[in-house]
């Protein structure tokens, strides 16, 4: 069975989770993330954003592709938010819970990623369902 892919779809959904991104490691939880793994002012500024922003945008947009197709072509909006939030939420977000209780990182640092996977993903559904 060959599925028709929807290219405009996937790139407007990874990058709108890519833009997410800016927003909820930058002005919004920027500095909580920044305490809670444990990087001073420093370090961000000496990162090269270059690649760590180009890399960020090509993995989301594969995680969108990939999306895309799990859903298949025109999912309903209803099914493919709540399907989004879903695997952001009881996949992703609850992986990383448990890598994070192993590794002892604070339930706050969860929160913040566990949160973004949560809207990255249902944005994604979002998209793919608007322009599918």
């Amino acid at each position: 069975m060959e599925m028709e892919i929807n290219w405009i779809a996937v790139g407007a959904a990874g990058l709108s989770a890519f833009l997410l991104g800016g927003l909820w490691y930058g002005p919004l939880f920027g500095k909580a993330w920044q305490r809670n793994v444990g990087l001073s002012d420093e370090q961000v500024k000496s990162a090269n954003m270059a690649r760590t922003l180009g890399l960020s945008l090509v993995l989301s947009l594969i995680a969108a592709f990939v999306f895309h197709m799990f859903l298949g072509a025109s999912p309903e909006l209803g099914f493919a938010t709540a399907v989004g939030a879903s695997a952001g939420l009881c996949w992703v977000a609850a992986s990383l819970g448990i890598i994070y209780l192993f590794e002892q990182r604070t339930f706050a640092l969860w929160a913040i990623n566990g949160g973004y996977v949560t809207l990255q993903f249902t944005l994604y559904g979002l998209v793919l369902s608007l322009l599918g």
